[in-house]
């Protein structure tokens, strides 16, 4: 090889193969496509996870009515009955009713005494339990729930099991007024303090 002679010469090929260019570009783009696609099905996935707010904010619902069926006082529990037909809705807004009668401090004309003769009130602490089906609105049920998912099952061993409860609950509605910074709590569906939750389990306030 003489001195002058330089890195390309006549008849050999310079750079890559045009194969390896065309299989690199084929690569990249299947690297690319196999990172993108699953995070757009993720987010997907979340944006679709549980009702949307036109199910559950509708001012033009009418009041649900309900009744009480059960009250157990030793458990500060309080079971209610509200019709089959009742929706989310109409739900959600017989929760936010109850929160505002508790603020105004009128929920004893609609609630039971859970805590009678309490200093913070009648209803210092209370679970309130929403059923669409009064077989459940019962004192075992209430019990069964009130105690959690985590309770020994020979406690009371022919009550009925957590997770059978759980999925019958439309509602739930939590009062604790010793915890200032949240002393309200109200849902669609049931869940513990645990965190097992029913299946239509939605935080609402």
């Amino acid at each position: 090889m003489s001195e002058d002679q330089g890195p390309y010469q006549e008849g050999k090929r310079a750079g890559l193969h045009p194969l390896v260019v065309v299989f690199g570009i084929l690569i990249g783009l299947w690297l690319f496509v196999a990172m993108i696609v699953p995070s757009s099905r993720n987010k997907q996935a979340a944006g679709t996870e549980g009702p949307s707010v036109s199910v559950i904010e509708d001012p033009e619902a009418a009041p649900v009515i309900f009744k009480v069926q059960t009250t157990i006082l030793e458990m500060n529990a309080v079971g209610l009955v509200v019709p089959p037909q009742a929706t989310d809705s109409q739900i959600v807004a017989l929760l936010k009713r109850l929160k505002q009668d508790r603020l105004a401090g009128t929920l004893a004309e609609q609630i039971p005494a859970t805590t009678p003769g309490h200093k913070l009130g009648d209803h210092a602490i209370a679970d309130i339990y929403i059923f669409s089906d009064k077989r459940f609105a019962e004192a075992d049920t209430l019990r069964t729930l009130t105690r959690g998912a985590h309770a020994p099952g020979t406690l009371y061993p022919g009550a009925i099991p957590f997770e059978t409860a759980m999925e019958e609950v439309r509602a739930h509605y939590r009062i604790d007024l010793n915890d200032t910074g949240s002393p309200d709590n109200g849902s669609l569906g049931f869940a513990d303090e645990s965190g097992v939750h029913s299946k239509h389990f939605r935080r609402i306030f």
